[in-house]
């Protein structure tokens, strides 16, 4: 699939181990480079720059489905408090980072400057290690609200 260098447009192709979950809308993944353990991109599943281009349906669901996965990987990671992070400069594409900030994150990496971490806090094993339980939890927490 042509994805014309949109680093979110090609998740559309990446393997199934990095997936928490894909809808029709949105997906949430891990993302090669930044795969620190506990951090995930919730993208739309369209090419939509910056959050004034997403439309009605995306609008309607990005709350609940940002809340799930904030809620599955805080009950996998247990940390004392997970990120909602969106730019948009680096790559144009609508996406969430949701970021687990950890005990041992430093005073000095937190909030904001968490992104401080990059590069040396990646780890794919790791991140990706992470995946089936987040991924369940995340169905879970779906069953649930049902």
């Amino acid at each position: 699939m042509n994805h014309t260098g949109c680093l979110m447009c090609a998740m559309e192709d990446e393997d199934e181990s990095s997936v928490v979950f894909r809808d029709e809308l949105w997906a949430a993944e891990v993302v090669p480079g930044l795969a620190v353990p506990g951090w995930f991109v919730l993208r739309t599943r369209r090419h939509a720059e910056r959050i004034t281009a997403l439309g009605e349906d995306e609008l309607l669901t990005l709350a609940r489905r940002a809340r799930d996965l904030v809620a599955a990987v805080t009950a996998v990671t247990g940390a004392p408090a997970t990120y909602l992070l969106v730019f948009g400069e680096n790559y144009p594409h609508f996406h969430v980072l949701v970021a687990a900030r950890g005990e041992d994150v430093p005073a000095d990496r937190r909030s904001g400057d968490i992104l401080k971490l990059l590069p040396g806090g990646v780890v794919p094993a790791e991140a990706l290690r992470l995946v089936p339980a987040v991924r369940e939890a995340y169905h879970r927490a779906l069953v649930e609200r049902l």
